[in-house]
């Protein structure tokens, strides 16, 4: 096990016990109390956990990470109709990567629906979502299980994705911010994401309004590398939120805004969430050349540009 590995697991132990001895954690990780004395050492100088005699502690005010059955309840809507709109961009026989999270989960619920779909996922929830789709193929990383969001993590997830190149990721995570980009609580997910995000000619991000302007600890794809966002229209109150949506748009990032869904999830038809885009104050960054095709628009259309649409991302953020 590495070291980033091992100390990020005692973090891990530390978040969802409060305390754990240093011969628990030495058990554990399967190393000596010295190397895991030296271990926690290092992370309390990061201001990540506090030495106590024999072992380690949450420092003050420190919340730790919430689990899947806790992050399941949240939001569920606004990731259902975000879901719904980001399905839209997936076209027939496509290779695309897709991360883990709960409202990709709920994207890989629709994909399954696309025909001659590749999928490469490090999720277990997103191939259970696919497990069944008779013309999806899904191709799983390798790496270490980790039970709190159930996805593979580690150097042999980060390794099996060297090489590979599809056209698009669809990623999720803790926190949003036009300042840093995309950013996780978790330091070993993060470094998958950043794997992914490399075998992608394009990166679409999925958050919901509550994570919008939140920024956590490890970044994961920085502002100018994300093509596009797909997120929900925030409440008239959020000042933060569309402020944080009008800098993102300010950096070139396109902005698909879903609106209420009243449809059951999955459904098609008149029930679907409307398909409106942020417009772009100029043209879009690319990686260069051989970067892959170009993100179509969600509703099937050309970007729009109209005075319309600006007026709208401003009216957005003076609420």
């Amino acid at each position: 096990m590495f070291a980033a590995e091992r100390r990020q697991l005692i973090l891990e132990m530390v978040r969802a016990n409060g305390a754990v001895s240093l011969r628990e954690l030495a058990r554990v990780v399967q190393t000596s109390e010295v190397t895991v004395r030296r271990d926690v050492r290092a992370l309390e100088a990061e201001g990540l956990l506090d030495r106590r005699h024999g072992g380690a502690v949450l420092p003050g005010g420190f919340t730790r990470e919430s689990g899947f059955p806790q992050k399941s309840h949240l939001a569920t809507a606004e990731k259902t109709a975000i879901a719904d709109l980001a399905a839209g961009l997936v076209e027939e026989g496509e290779a695309i990567v897709v991360g883990a999270g709960t409202t990709t989960q709920e994207l890989a619920r629709r994909l399954a629906r696309v025909p001659g779909l590749t999928v490469v996922t490090n999720s277990l929830l997103v191939a259970q979502a696919l497990a069944h789709a008779n013309r999806v193929e899904v191709v799983m990383t390798g790496g270490t299980l980790r039970g709190s969001n159930y996805a593979l993590v580690g150097s042999g997830a980060e390794q099996s994705l060297q090489g590979l190149r599809v056209s698009r990721a669809f990623l999720s995570g803790s926190g949003l911010t036009a300042e840093r980009g995309l950013s996780t609580s978790n330091m070993l997910s993060a470094s998958v994401d950043r794997a992914l995000v490399q075998a992608a000619a394009e990166v679409v991000v999925l958050a919901d309004h509550t994570k919008l302007g939140t920024d956590t600890m490890f970044q994961t794809v920085p502002t100018d590398v994300i093509t596009r966002l797909v997120t929900d229209e925030p409440p008239g109150h959020d000042d933060r939120a569309a402020t944080e949506l009008q800098a993102l748009a300010d950096q070139g990032v396109q902005i698909a805004v879903a609106g209420p869904s009243g449809a059951p999830s999955g459904e098609t038809g008149p029930g679907r969430p409307p398909r409106r885009e942020m417009p772009l104050p100029g043209q879009r960054r690319t990686h260069g050349p051989g970067a892959g095709p170009q993100l179509r628009s969600a509703s099937g259309m050309g970007e729009p540009q109209g005075p319309g649409e600006r007026a709208r991302v401003a009216d957005l953020r003076r609420r």
